[in-house]
């Protein structure tokens, strides 16, 4: 498989670059929205200057391993809205790494850290 080959949205990779329809970068996907029971993609919240922003799968044109092609345009990507609904949370998994004494103590009891997205 080449970078460039569609791919679908369950195998959407976190940090990919989204873009306008011609071709400028608007940010990076931050995690994809879906109802799984249903099978159904509802779009993509992506990390830009200006915080987090939906884009609905209507606004979605293509997606490969290293694009995320939109129909927007430059004006319409700054009035993107907020996601809604509840926080997401990640863990941060490199929090315990290194040598430092926060780092051993963490790995010794570990601890989780959790980082809310937004």
């Amino acid at each position: 498989m080449t970078d460039e080959e569609p791919i679908s949205y369950q195998a959407l990779p976190v940090g990919t670059n989204v873009c306008t329809a011609d071709g400028t970068s608007i940010g990076t996907v931050e995690h994809v929205l879906q109802e799984p029971d249903l099978d159904l993609f509802d779009g993509i919240a992506i990390h830009t200057e200006r915080g987090l922003r939906f884009v609905d799968r209507d606004q979605i044109t293509t997606i490969t391993t290293r694009t995320v092609t939109t129909t927007l345009t430059l004006a319409d990507a700054e009035k993107l809205p907020e996601p809604e609904g509840d926080p997401v949370y990640h863990v941060n998994a490199l929090q315990d790494v290194g040598p430092a004494l926060t780092a051993r103590l963490g790995r010794m009891f570990r601890r989780e850290h959790w980082i809310r997205n937004g």
